[in-house]
């Protein structure tokens, strides 16, 4: 990859995906997110738990990813800066605002406690590459936002079921998103297959028009009462046919910790 190929796509990436994840999306304590995420899961929704009693803020603080849990991952708690409060964030379409929210990580629902992680794979790197293509490596890494919510009674059930139906009903003809007055456009929605806790679902989320088109990674898994909604990017691919592999040792790690 030439040198002028790797700043196109890097400029193109950035401008669909960096905004989302270093000033959008939130995970933190102060702020619930109402998002679904996994990599593992059963698609019966219908499966609804017996009584759940949600975890709390700090509960799910002990159950959250810490440094050292992904071999290759640098991990760090989401903080002020990355919570986007429900009054932040608009979406065209009503029926789209569910899986538009969980974009980033806006509260959905009335979570009892919550939590988030920034999770950024490690650069490959090869001495013996020449300068463009260890550039082109150094961008080849997956970022991704991680927000636990945790829901009494059946909310974890329902959140996911909002989130499917919203999936469905905006997979085709898209949706504009607006974050402070950052319009970003969602062009299509294909979901993925995906296994893990109790129940999952996973899209490819295409961002951008023209020549700033990005794929991102949605994944929502549910444990028991609590949800886990995975955003994820790649720099180094653009395109709308690009795609890249979902953080599966991160959400694996992750639902892990909760089971």
């Amino acid at each position: 990859m030439r040198a002028t190929a790797v700043r196109r796509t890097a400029l193109a990436a950035a401008v669909a995906s960096l905004t989302l994840l270093a000033t959008a999306c939130g995970g933190s304590d102060s702020d619930a997110k109402g998002d679904g995420g996994t990599s593992g899961a059963k698609d019966d929704a219908s499966a609804k738990p017996a009584a759940v009693k949600a975890l709390s803020s700090a509960e799910l603080e002990k159950a959250s990813l810490e440094q050292g849990d992904v071999a290759g991952h640098k991990i760090s708690k989401t903080g002020p800066e990355d919570i986007a409060q429900p009054g932040d964030v608009t979406v065209d379409k009503k029926e789209c605002e569910p899986i538009g929210f969980a974009f980033y990580g806006v509260k959905r629902g009335t979570p009892v406690g919550n939590a988030g992680r920034k999770v950024v794979e490690e650069p490959k790197k090869d001495e013996s590459a020449d300068p463009e293509d260890l550039l082109a490596g150094m961008l080849d890494m997956t970022s991704s936002l991680v927000t636990l919510a945790s829901y009494d009674g059946d909310g974890a059930v329902k959140n996911m079921a909002e989130l499917r139906e919203s999936a469905a009903k905006c997979a085709t003809g898209g949706f504009t998103l607006s974050m402070k007055g950052s319009k970003q456009k969602v062009t299509k929605l294909t979901e993925e297959k995906v296994t893990g806790g109790e129940e999952a679902l996973a899209w490819r989320v295409q961002m951008g028009e023209g020549d700033e088109v990005a794929p991102f990674k949605l994944v929502s898994v549910r444990q028991g009462g609590t949800v886990a909604t995975f955003f994820s990017f790649n720099l180094a691919k653009t395109g709308a046919d690009a795609d890249f592999e979902r953080p599966t040792a991160v959400i694996d790690a992750q639902v892990a910790k909760l089971g």
